[in-house]
């Protein structure tokens, strides 16, 4: 890997186009290496990790609005598949659709470095490209790669949330950058769609502050359809903003660290493989990806602390990002509230350590049901909860060594007796290096246990056999990862008001 540095450049200043950041970006994605064994592999697994939350998701509200949105966009040229129905439609919609139902339940892949990101977002608008074009497997799969590694590689140095900026705005490049490698672009083209992926797509953190809504599943989906829209014209001969990072009116200026600030990226060299999906990590739990360690933790603790009526309260010892975002440091009464939006719960690290008290279990559904979280008892004990930043903690969630960094907590329950139980977990048991490492098994256990009642036998059956021989399918042949369902289980997806299409 390169360090590539990272700053604001004023105008009068000489700067090749060959150090722009897109530029780099743009070389990483035109670069002819293959993809090794163990990424190929890992990309398929989260093919199917995507297709299981999805089947999870796709008769919730604002995944059926998504679908009825693409489904209006029907073409006779290319297209792409929506999941769950039959038909071809506009690659950008298809991609929106997708991505949507990929992230409503906050239930795939992260990565979480000095920023946050869920790299799994850039499978359903390179799948659509790569359906709408005819492309083979294996470009998919390269494509792909390529979409996690810079993904991954801008959250390694660039952090966004410290400025208010939401993480999908290094989804739009990665992308863009994905899109470029599945249809062998040139570094010129790739330039360009980059920056005019970035410049559509970088909003403020509001998504996931303060009463959260369903706009959090849309954000990263309609990142993706802006990188396919920003490829389209880049193809067409038009430019972008330049430089998109660096420039004095960039985005390093006036949206992250300011004309003084420097960062370090680091990139592939020229030949070097994309391997950055290995150190991504999915969801056992349908919940932000700080709350995966505490879950286990809480059902480990709960046999030890027995009768919960006798806790007089619960600090959660954690790093700066859970308590800020998901934690009492958010100042978010919100996170409290029994009628908050099921968004609002996944992000409060305290009804969730609660429930998963009480149950011993989590589920994605169940555990966000209003009758659920209006419960007295699981109210009485959620607000007994309160987080702590722990400098050590923080310190691990952003260490480069992978067997120092950690997600976790430490659990101190005080009884109303005065005794004090402790308990901690660095990293979730599904994490690669937790008690039960998620492996292609997992994978499927998890598409099986999701699609059950949604996809039927035969459907689970075929497309399990489809995206296991990926690299095998020819030019034309990757309609057969979409999945359709039965019409009397979308007869079960809600009504929705008509829009504009």
């Amino acid at each position: 890997m390169e360090n590539i540095e990272v700053r604001t450049r004023r105008s009068a200043e000489e700067f090749p186009r060959g150090e722009h950041l897109a530029q780099r970006i743009a070389e990483v994605a035109t670069d002819p290496v293959e993809v090794p064994d163990d990424t190929r592999e890992m990309i398929i697994n989260r093919i199917i990790d995507n297709a299981a939350v999805s089947a999870a998701s796709v008769l919730r509200r604002p995944v059926s609005v998504a679908r009825r949105q693409a489904t209006a966009h029907p073409t006779n040229k290319g297209g792409a598949r929506v999941f769950g129905v039959p038909g071809t439609y506009s690659a950008e919609w298809a991609a929106l659709a997708n991505g949507t139902a990929v992230r409503e339940l906050d239930f795939h892949d992260t990565f979480l470095a000095a920023e946050y990101s869920h790299p799994g977002d850039n499978i359903p608008p390179i799948v659509a490209v790569a359906q709408h074009r005819g492309s083979t497997g294996h470009d998919l799969i390269r494509g792909i790669a390529t979409g996690y590694e810079i993904q991954v590689d801008l959250v390694r140095g660039m952090c966004l949330h410290e400025h208010k900026i939401d993480h999908v705005a290094h989804l739009g490049p990665s992308v863009a950058a994905g899109l470029g490698t599945l249809l062998h672009l040139d570094d010129e083209t790739v330039y360009q769609a980059i920056g005019q992926a970035l410049h559509t797509t970088t909003a403020t953190r509001q998504s996931r502050k303060g009463l959260i809504s369903s706009w959090k599943a849309f954000a990263p989906a309609y990142a993706g359809k802006m990188a396919i829209e920003s490829v389209d014209r880049a193809m067409r001969g038009e430019g972008a903003p330049a430089p998109i990072w660096e420039g004095e009116d960039g985005v390093i200026a006036w949206m992250l660290g300011g004309p003084d600030a420097s960062y370090t990226i680091p990139l592939p060299t020229a030949g070097e493989e994309k391997r950055a999906i290995l150190d991504t990590f999915t969801k056992e739990h349908s919940a932000e990806y700080q709350s995966q360690a505490p879950i286990d933790l809480a059902r480990r603790m709960r046999e030890r602390i027995g009768d919960l009526t006798r806790v007089e309260k619960i600090e959660l010892h954690t790093s700066h990002h859970t308590h800020y975002v998901i934690g009492t440091g958010s100042n978010d009464p919100q996170k409290f509230d029994p009628d908050a939006s099921r968004e609002t719960l996944d992000h409060s690290i305290m009804y969730i350590f609660a429930v998963a008290l009480e149950d011993g279990d989590w589920h994605h559904e169940r555990s966000y049901a209003p009758e659920r979280a209006h419960r007295p008892e699981t109210i009485e004990l959620w607000r007994k909860i309160s987080t702590v930043e722990d400098p050590e903690w923080t310190r691990r969630y952003h260490a480069e060594d992978p067997n120092e960094k950690a997600f976790g907590c430490r659990a101190e329950v005080t009884l109303k007796d005065g005794t004090v139980i402790t308990d901690e977990l660095a990293i979730a048991d599904a994490h690669p290096l937790g008690a039960r490492p998620f492996a292609r098994e997992q994978y499927i256990n998890k598409f099986r246990t999701l699609a059950e009642g949604v996809v039927s036998a035969d459907e689970q059956d075929r497309f399990l056999h489809v995206v296991q021989r990926l690299d095998d399918l020819g030019a034309g042949e990757l309609d057969q990862l979409n999945i359709e369902l039965a019409d009397d289980v979308l007869a079960r997806a809600p009504e929705t008001p008509e829009g504009l299409f």
